[in-house]
């Protein structure tokens, strides 16, 4: 990279929402502490991230300084309910931050295609820890604080981890045998988080990011041969590679969950990642309405966007469902309720209802 202003602008979008490459990361910085104008332009990308609603913010309440500006603002969100996703808001962030929200490929391991949406929900949290010091005691989800549910993390990993050959990272778990599968997790969950807090916030994300970086760097991350052999992980019997995307549909769920605790807005998986978290969840679902009243569920907006009949296959469709993919996903994380989720619906009301309640039921987050 060039020393020069014209090469530091072609980079702070990618600054701005931490998917710098490493050969520029020192670089950056070095050169916006400075230049006021750099600086100035780092300001207003970056609190764009932070405030992607494009309300207004006040600059002096946190951030850090770069150069002469203060960079990030306060945060600012509304509930799910009502707020929109990354890319759908007025305002705010020009066509580059725009376009590096919506399309972010942060620099990830060189991984097969089954991992990279894992890499890809890994460098995501990464990049929102940054903005959790002095607020780790926040409320997130369930009766987790923000350090409890990267704590849930490690302990959710730890089983693909253990069943890959690598040594557990928490300490070792006295749950008794013949435990019943839920309740086991229940107690490893809580033990973990137990663990965890006693044990600095930094602390449990080295041991995250560690375990993470174990998982990426195994033969079954990197070969999708290695990765077509069964496991059973979480009394879930599948190939490896579609552990590798559930790694990654909880890592995205939680890192959405941290983010509105703290009103800074996540951006949804990319397209492609987005497609195969939905077709392994169409899957699974589809393996718990092999007798229902067959209903035909588009999922819309995927890189290829397609729908499938789940039911009994001998009986005609009874009903049409239509989703957002990203709706889906939140829905089959638990995030939703069936009665809450947005969608389009015709056909028979009761068959499409029992769909929605079963893709609900099977929040494994």
């Amino acid at each position: 990279m060039t020393n020069d202003h014209d090469g530091v602008r072609e980079l702070l979008a990618a600054w701005a929402v931490g998917a710098l490459p490493p050969a520029d990361a020192g670089a950056v910085p070095r050169h916006l502490a400075g230049c006021e104008s750099c600086a100035a332009e780092a300001e207003r990308l970056r609190t764009t991230v932070r405030l992607l609603d494009g309300a207004p913010g006040d600059a002096r309440d946190g951030g850090a300084r770069v150069g002469g500006a203060r960079v990030g603002a306060g945060p600012a969100g509304q509930g799910r309910g009502g707020q929109a996703r990354a890319g759908e808001r007025g305002g705010g962030a020009d066509g580059v931050l725009a376009s590096a929200l919506r399309g972010r490929r942060p620099r990830t391991p060189d991984v097969a295609p089954h991992a990279r949406p894992y890499a890809a929900a890994v460098a995501g949290l990464h990049a929102l820890v940054r903005e959790l010091p002095g607020r780790w005691g926040t409320p997130v989800v369930h009766d987790w604080d923000a350090h409890a549910t990267v704590a849930h993390l490690v302990a959710a990993d730890e089983h693909l981890a253990v069943a890959l050959g690598i040594g557990a990272r928490l300490p070792a778990s006295r749950i008794p045998a013949g435990t019943p599968a839920a309740r086991a997790w229940e107690l490893r969950t809580a033990d973990a988080i137990a663990h965890e807090h006693a044990r600095t916030p930094e602390e449990t994300v080295a041991t995250w990011a560690a375990q993470a970086a174990d998982l990426l760097a195994t033969p079954e991350a990197r070969d999708p041969g290695a990765a077509a052999r069964a496991a059973t992980v979480m009394g879930l019997g599948l190939p490896v590679a579609d552990h590798f995307v559930i790694r990654a549909f909880e890592a995205w769920i939680h890192t959405d969950d941290i983010g509105r605790a703290l009103g800074i807005d996540v951006p949804p998986p990319p397209a492609e990642h987005l497609e195969q978290l939905v077709r392994l969840a169409v899957r699974i679902l589809g393996l718990a309405l092999h007798d229902a009243p067959p209903v035909l569920v588009e999922v819309i907006g995927t890189a290829h966007g397609t729908g499938w009949v789940l039911g009994a296959d001998a009986e005609p469709v009874a009903a049409e469902l239509t989703l957002d993919p990203v709706d889906f996903c939140l829905l089959v994380g638990g995030r939703y309720a069936p009665d809450e989720v947005p969608r389009g619906l015709a056909g028979d009301e009761r068959a499409a209802r029992n769909v929605l309640a079963a893709a609900a039921s099977l929040a494994w987050l």
